[in-house]
């Protein structure tokens, strides 16, 4: 299943994600229980106020800040435990960079940020976008921080396959048509997941959202902070209420941009995903038709019939890929083209480049527009090299939420539902909700509330027609945190904050610098 996280204006793309979102076991109240009818999940339980004595030296160290290579940053390295259930059981090395506050103005302390994902690189995101991208304010009086989560980037990433076998992972079809295909869908998951488990043994048990979360906080207590002040974007959102929901009374100022919804089991998560894909996909039908360069039908073609015309030119491409011009052969076939649409629903700016892709594909069998729109999803380079996005967002969702589907045949009878949430997109989402089936590491987490009672003013933001962290999640995460405040963009596009929307950026500006929350329920346009 797909999920995201944007890197503002540093690429089109984002991550790939069998979705999920939790806590691990014997955080939560014991159980669930059953209400008419429906499931009440448990509430996340606060950790104790006092820091174990076991878990001293972590948050005593000193950072010995260097030279990141990149002009204005500074880097250093965060020790945690690999297993805080057993500190001495050994240490976690986590990259962690930043960019002092510039001033004038009385400094606030650190501002973490997020990008998402799971997988997302922190880091990156910081010395491409945020370091230099935030709003001169913001940045002034902060300094900006960031930590590349475990498992991720530059701190010890999880490793699963190589490029080539990379390369034939992306192009498996999740279409299947027979039992043939099926199958070879299948030992492709198997495949995946037996190269996770023999490449990064150790750390695949210890790469939940909780385990993150309380790396945080470390970083904060190290970084000399009383309370944290964080930006978290799609999954971001979950780590930063995970956050909360662990340490309600370090909570500063918060805001939780693309909202994750923790209560929700896999299958529901990935089910309402592809509706929002669905949804992001019939605005861009409707622009798309008023354009003259659209591919997919001309002015006055029903949105429908957009979709219906695409999903055709899909089938062809399974039947039949067409060339690419890849150095490495790499043909255009249904799923790279899938991928390539996917990723151009997380921004309208980037429908024009989907328009002429999809253009060339379709009237000049050339493929290379979708394929680069494909390869920036998957952080492919032109050397056949990915970053590990894939593996430590597969690692951590698995660990994170029991599988959404356990066998082939669970997928099919959910196929209606999908089909019927995106007849574009949905056969395709619910089997790569199937990959979790196969992952060698049991899950630890289950769906929960987060409810951070005693928290300070939390900011929710919710995209009412975001494809990848649907407008529902937002506002049922505003609902369960109990000091939310629940700030609305109506608009397209994943995430709001830095979208160009002045009312979504002036009110959370104003939250980061003077500690005024906009009131519940702000809307913007």
């Amino acid at each position: 299943m797909y999920f995201r996280r944007s890197l503002r204006r540093s690429r089109t793309g984002v991550t790939l994600l069998s979705l999920a979102a939790l806590l691990v076991s014997g955080c939560s109240a014991a159980g669930s229980t059953s209400s008419a009818g429906s499931t009440v999940v448990a509430a996340l339980v606060a950790l104790p106020r006092a820091t174990p004595s076991a878990l001293a030296p972590y948050y005593g160290q000193k950072l010995s800040w260097r030279g990141c290579g990149v002009p204005g940053f500074e880097c250093a390295t965060l020790k945690v435990p690999l297993d805080y259930a057993e500190p001495g059981a050994g240490d976690v090395r986590l990259a962690v960079a930043r960019k002092k506050a510039t001033g004038p103005g009385k400094r606030l302390g650190s501002l973490l940020v997020n990008p998402g994902g799971p997988g997302g690189s922190a880091v990156g995101y910081l010395q491409q976008y945020a370091g230099i991208g935030y709003p001169v304010g913001v940045r002034a009086r902060y300094d900006m921080v960031a930590v590349d989560p475990r498992g991720v980037a530059r701190s010890e990433p999880v490793e699963c396959l190589d490029g080539r076998a990379m390369d034939t992972y992306t192009q498996t079809d999740t279409t299947p048509d027979d039992q043939r295909e099926t199958g070879e869908l299948v030992d492709a998951y198997k495949e995946f997941a037996e190269g996770c488990g023999a490449h990064s043994a150790r750390l695949l048990r210890h790469v939940s959202t909780v385990e993150a979360a309380r790396d945080m906080d470390i970083l904060r207590a190290v970084l000399g902070d009383g309370k944290l002040t964080y930006v978290g974007a799609s999954y971001g959102t979950f780590l930063g209420a995970t956050y909360a929901g662990l340490f309600p009374n370090r909570v500063g100022r918060l805001v939780l941009d693309g909202a994750m919804d923790p209560s929700l089991p896999a299958r529901r998560l990935n089910l309402d995903q592809t509706a929002g894909f669905e949804t992001a996909f019939q605005s861009f039908a409707k622009d798309c038709v008023t354009r003259s360069d659209c591919p997919l039908g001309g002015k006055g073609t029903a949105p429908a019939k957009v979709g219906e015309n695409l999903k055709a030119f899909f089938r062809k491409l399974d039947a039949h890929p067409i060339p690419t011009g890849d150095p490495d052969g790499r043909k255009l076939g249904e799923a790279l083209a899938t991928t390539g649409v996917i990723a151009a629903m997380y921004d309208e700016s980037t429908w024009e480049q989907l328009r002429e892709a999809l253009t060339s594909a379709i009237k000049d069998k050339d493929g290379a527009g979708l394929l680069a729109l494909s390869d920036s999803y998957y952080e492919r380079d032109a050397d056949g090299r990915y970053a590990n996005l894939m593996a430590a967002n597969a690692a951590v969702n698995c660990l994170d939420l029991p599988a959404a589907f356990s066998a082939p045949d669970q997928v099919e009878k959910a196929l209606p539902s999908f089909e019927k949430a995106s007849p574009v997109f949905g056969e395709g989402l619910a089997w790569a909700s199937l990959n979790c089936a196969y992952w060698p590491v049991r899950p630890t987490g289950e769906p929960h509330r987060i409810e951070a009672k005693g928290a300070a003013p939390i900011v929710v933001v919710g995209t009412t027609r975001d494809p990848a962290t649907p407008y529902r999640w937002a506002r049922s995460l505003a609902h369960q945190l109990t000091s939310a405040r629940l700030l609305t963009y109506e608009g397209d596009g994943h995430t709001a904050y830095g979208r160009g929307s002045a009312c979504i950026d002036s009110a959370i500006d104003t939250y980061l610098l003077h500690g005024t929350p906009p009131r519940d329920g702000k809307r913007c346009k």
